[in-house]
């Protein structure tokens, strides 16, 4: 069975860092793209970083460029994304995900996801 599986989610003040991790089991994701996705309660689920299979390119949406960096283990078979000078807009039920291809800032692209971890940043 496959399965993605985040943790490290948490509580922090404006400010602050967190760093999620996402485990993958079942299978090898070593093709696939691997990234994360958030959704604030309200909103859509929004994209939020992407690395490609060698961890060669990276892609981050523009609200959280510069604040977070996302990085993968190919060989632990993990991904995960350093989440710095955090905001209490970047609340939310962060996503893991995997993909085969396409266009990797839409959701419909990702074919495997985690059951999510929540971060609640305070003002």
């Amino acid at each position: 069975q496959v399965q993605l599986v985040e943790s490290g989610g948490g509580l922090v003040s404006a400010g602050g860092s967190l760093r999620l991790s996402c485990a993958a089991s079942g299978r090898t994701f070593s093709s696939y793209a691997l990234g994360w996705f958030r959704q604030a309660p309200g909103k859509e689920r929004e994209f939020v970083a992407a690395i490609i299979w060698g961890g060669a390119g990276t892609r981050y949406a523009d609200s959280v460029k510069g604040r977070f960096a996302i990085s993968r283990d190919n060989a632990k078979n993990t991904v995960d994304l350093q989440m710095n000078s955090l905001k209490p807009e970047d609340t939310a039920v962060y996503y893991c995900a995997a993909s085969p291809g396409g266009v990797l800032t839409v959701a419909r692209s990702w074919t495997v996801w985690g059951q999510g971890t929540q971060v609640t940043v305070a003002s």
